[in-house]
């Protein structure tokens, strides 16, 4: 019979129970610890009170391109790289720290929502891993933002100093602009 650690179970259920509060869905949980689906399930229900969304992950670079999910997801990118190079965490520690700070930086803004949900920050970690995404620097701001590894990228400017004619025309931001 193999040895099963105590601590070892223990780290993976505290980590399941991090991804699970910011929202995690199951498939990231089974992904990223070594618990069973059906102890992740209980967890799950046991932290949110209700069982885990179900249906297909969202699995497209093209989703992380557009206007304002691409600004959201290079801020993010950007952090958990800066964790990764200078803060010496890897792996689903350096996702939940990036996401946590993402957040915080997000909500920091008045009336401003996440885009970025923990399972799209997990999937662009991995577009990232596999070359699929890449970061390119901003020929106007020097920002670094989330592009295709094969398009070409001469002169980039991004959604920020260049937003398309649309940018900012939604039903909730008229709202906001009322309000305010």
């Amino acid at each position: 019979m193999a040895y099963k650690s105590v601590v070892i179970e223990a780290q993976q259920v505290r980590v399941a129970i991090q991804l699970i509060t910011l929202g995690a869905r199951l498939q990231l949980l089974q992904e990223e610890t070594n618990l069973s689906r059906e102890r992740l399930l209980k967890l799950y229900k046991e932290v949110k009170g209700e069982s885990p969304s179900k249906g297909m992950l969202p699995y497209s670079t093209d989703w992380f391109i557009s206007w304002q999910p691409n600004i959201h997801s290079s801020l993010f990118l950007d952090i958990h790289q800066f964790l990764v190079n200078n803060a010496g965490i890897q792996g689903v520690e350096a996702l939940i720290a990036a996401y946590r700070l993402y957040l915080d930086q997000i909500e920091g803004i008045e009336g401003n929502e996440p885009v970025l949900s923990i399972t799209r920050a997990w999937f662009l970690l991995r577009f990232f891993k596999a070359n699929m995404l890449q970061l390119i620097p901003c020929e106007t701001c020097g920002g670094h933002f989330v592009t295709h590894t094969d398009e070409l990228h001469t002169h980039y400017v991004c959604g920020i100093c260049h937003p398309p004619a649309r940018a900012g025309k939604t039903r909730v931001a008229k709202q906001f602009a009322i309000a305010a």
